[in-house]
C-alpha cells in the first residue's frame, strides 16, 4: 500500500470484496454441511472469517471505514458468549493498529505541511508508526529541544475518502448483521458521517487537547499530553508511555480494571464541569494506564463543547427516573425535545429502554459485566415492536452525550469493573443529587 486509497473506484472495489467473500464462505459452508460437518461449527467458522475479513479491509482503507470498525469494536461486549473469543482478538487489534503508510508517503506529507526542511524540527524521527487512528497515524520522534513527542499525521486523501466510505458502507447492512445481528448500522453511519468531518482539522483538535492538558496538569487521576505544534494536518504533542486500556481489559487484575473503570467514568463526568468539553470518542485505544496508576487520555479530535457543563436536565431526569416517576420523566423528555408533541410513547417500553443507562446510578456500588450488557441488549431488541426507539427524537445538543454514554458502558463492560459510580454522578452531574428545594423529591431509591 502506498497512500490512503482515495479514488472512489479503488475503495469501492475493496468494500465490494466483503459481500463477495461472504457469499463464497457461505457456499463453502453449505458444501461442508452436505459433507457432514455440524451446523454450529460451520456457522462459527463463517462468522469468524467474516469478522476477520471485515476488519482487515476496514483497517486497510482507514478513513471513515476504519472509524466504523473502531465504533463496532465497542459493541464487542454485547456479542453472544459463544462468539466472544474469536472476535475479541480481531476487534482489539483494530483499535490499536492498522497497515501503516510507507516512509516515503509520510515524508511527503511532512514536507507538504512543514516544508522541505521539516527534519530541522526533529532530532530523531521514527519512520515506523506506533499507532494508527481513523484518519491518521502517530510516529514517535524527538523534538528539536530534546523532548520526546508524538507526531500525528493525517493520511493523504483522508477527507475525500470519507464520503465515499459512508455511502458504500450504507449498502452493507446485511453483511454487518452477520457479526452483530441486533445492530442497526444506518443510524450509526449517519452519526459518524456528521461528526467525522470535525476531526479533519487538527487545529481544532489541538485547541481541545491543550485545554484538557492545562486543566489536568498535576491532577492525581489523569494525564493529558500537551500540544507542542499543530497545523491542519500535523499535530505534535508530548509523548506519553503507559499500558493500553485494551491490555488492562485482557490481562489486568480485578483491582486494575476496577480502578480504570472508575477513572474512566470520573474523567467523562468531570470534564464538562472542569474544561467545558466532553471527550467524545471513549474507545480503549484512546486510554493508557501509567505506572503511577493515573489514566492517560489521547485523541481529542471528537469533543462536545459544553461550556456550562452537563445540561442540568440530564441529571434531574435520571434522578426522577430512579424515583419511579415516569410521568415526570416523559414530561421532561418532551420539554427537552426527546419526545415531539404529536408522539405518544409506551411508558413501559421507554422505561426498559432507558434502564441500562440509569441502572448503575441506582445503587451504591455497581458491577458492569458482558452478561449484563447482553441482557440489556436483548431487552431493547425485544421492545422493537413498540417502536420506542424510533419514536424518540435526539436533540442536537445531546447527540454526542448519548454516543459517549453508550460507548462508555461498552468499555466498562469489557473491563468488568466494580466501583461506586453513583458517587461520580452525585459529584459531577448537575441535578442528579437530591434537591432539598424541591419538596416532592424523596430519597434516591435503589431497585
Amino acid at each position: 500500500m502506498t497512500d490512503l486509497p482515495h479514488r472512489a473506484v479503488t475503495r469501492s472495489a475493496k468494500l465490494a470484496s466483503l459481500p463477495l467473500g461472504f457469499a463464497g464462505r457461505t457456499a463453502i459452508g453449505l458444501g461442508r454441511r452436505l459433507g457432514g460437518a455440524s451446523a454450529e461449527i460451520v456457522t462459527r467458522e463463517i462468522q469468524q472469517r467474516t469478522a476477520d475479513q471485515i476488519f482487515k479491509v476496514l483497517g486497510e482503507l482507514k478513513g471513515g471505514a476504519m472509524k466504523l470498525g473502531q465504533a463496532l469494536s465497542i459493541f464487542e461486549a454485547a456479542l453472544p458468549p459463544e462468539f466472544t473469543e474469536p472476535y475479541r482478538a480481531t476487534l482489539t487489534r483494530l483499535q490499536d493498529a492498522a497497515p501503516p503508510l510507507p516512509a516515503a508517503s509520510v515524508h511527503r506529507v511532512l514536507a507538504e505541511q512543514l516544508g522541505d526542511d521539516w527534519r530541522d524540527n526533529f532530532v530523531e524521527f521514527d519512520d515506523h508508526p506506533t499507532a494508527a487512528a481513523s484518519i491518521g497515524q502517530v510516529h514517535r520522534a524527538v523534538w528539536h529541544d530534546g523532548r520526546t513527542v508524538a507526531v500525528k499525521i493525517q493520511y493523504p486523501g483522508a477527507g475525500k475518502a470519507l464520503l465515499s466510505d459512508f455511502n458504500q458502507l450504507a449498502r452493507l447492512g446485511k453483511l454487518f448483521s452477520v457479526i452483530l445481528p441486533g445492530l442497526d448500522i444506518k443510524p450509526l453511519l449517519n452519526e459518524l458521517k456528521e461528526r467525522v468531518a470535525e476531526e479533519l482539522d487538527y487545529l481544532n483538535e489541538a485547541e481541545a487537547q491543550h485545554a484538557f492538558a492545562q486543566e489536568f496538569m498535576g491532577d492525581p487521576d489523569f494525564v493529558v499530553p500537551d500540544v507542542i505544534a499543530a497545523n491542519e494536518q500535523i499535530l505534535v504533542t508530548e509523548w506519553m508511555d503507559g499500558t493500553p486500556l485494551s491490555k488492562i481489559i485482557t490481562d489486568g487484575s480485578q483491582e486494575d480494571r476496577d480502578r480504570a473503570g472508575l477513572q474512566l467514568v470520573r474523567f467523562l463526568f468531570c470534564s464538562p464541569a472542569r474544561v467545558g468539553l466532553l471527550h467524545a470518542d471513549p474507545h480503549p485505544g484512546n486510554f493508557r494506564v501509567l505506572e503511577d496508576g493515573r489514566l492517560g487520555v489521547l485523541d481529542f479530535g471528537a469533543v462536545n463543547r459544553l461550556p456550562e457543563g452537563y445540561p442540568p436536565m440530564f441529571g434531574k431526569l435520571t434522578r426522577i427516573f430512579n424515583q419511579g416517576d415516569m410521568e415526570s420523566v416523559v414530561r421532561g423528555l418532551r420539554d427537552e425535545g426527546f419526545i415531539r408533541e404529536h408522539i405518544e410513547v409506551d411508558v413501559d417500553a421507554l422505561r426498559s429502554f432507558l434502564a441500562p443507562y440509569v441502572e448503575p446510578t441506582q445503587v451504591e456500588e455497581f458491577t458492569f459485566t458482558r452478561e449484563w450488557l447482553r441482557h440489556q441488549a436483548v431487552a431493547v431488541a425485544d421492545l422493537r415492536p413498540t417502536n420506542v426507539v424510533r419514536q424518540l427524537n435526539l436533540p442536537p445538543s445531546y447527540v454526542l452525550i448519548h454516543r459517549v454514554h453508550a460507548a462508555g458502558v461498552g468499555v466498562l463492560c469489557q473491563l468488568g469493573a466494580t466501583a461506586r459510580f453513583r458517587d461520580e454522578a452525585i459529584r459531577w452531574v448537575p441535578g442528579f443529587a437530591d434537591d432539598p428545594g424541591e419538596p416532592e423529591d424523596t430519597a434516591l431509591a435503589a431497585s
